[in-house]
């Protein structure tokens, strides 16, 4: 693993993270607040990663998809309550306050549509 400034994934990250912002600030239910903004976040935090770290996109992708999925599995224990954050609107933004399924696939999802651009990226710089 080294450590090198990327600065397209840099571009990409700031990108999807003011869209993020936007869905956070003004839906406050529906597909694309829930389930879009799930698999948006997985590859904004690849993209975060993709910033800084020279690693190979597949292992970066997995430890995102395990990240997300431990948080979103967390969600089952009442994490906030156990924090004492249940009132925090900000941690529920974060870490979300509902275990839902249509999560884990999202995020899923997010991260196969990663592999399979960096996989094609990747296939026409060797081409």
């Amino acid at each position: 693993m080294t450590f090198k400034f990327n600065k397209t994934y840099t571009l990409l990250f700031i990108s999807i993270l003011i869209i993020e912002m936007l869905i956070a600030a003004f839906l406050t239910s529906g597909f694309i607040r829930h389930t879009f903004g799930d698999y948006l976040v997985v590859i904004l935090i690849f993209c975060f990663f993709k910033s800084f770290i020279n690693v190979s996109s597949f292992y970066i992708a997995i430890y995102v998809l395990l990240f997300a999925y431990s948080i979103e599995f967390l969600q089952l224990v009442n994490l906030l309550q156990m924090l004492s954050l249940e009132n925090n609107h900000l941690a529920k933004l974060i870490l979300g306050s509902t275990f839902h399924i249509s999560g884990l696939v999202a995020y899923t999802l997010g991260i196969m549509t990663v592999l399979i651009m960096e996989y094609k990226i990747h296939k026409l710089w060797i081409a």
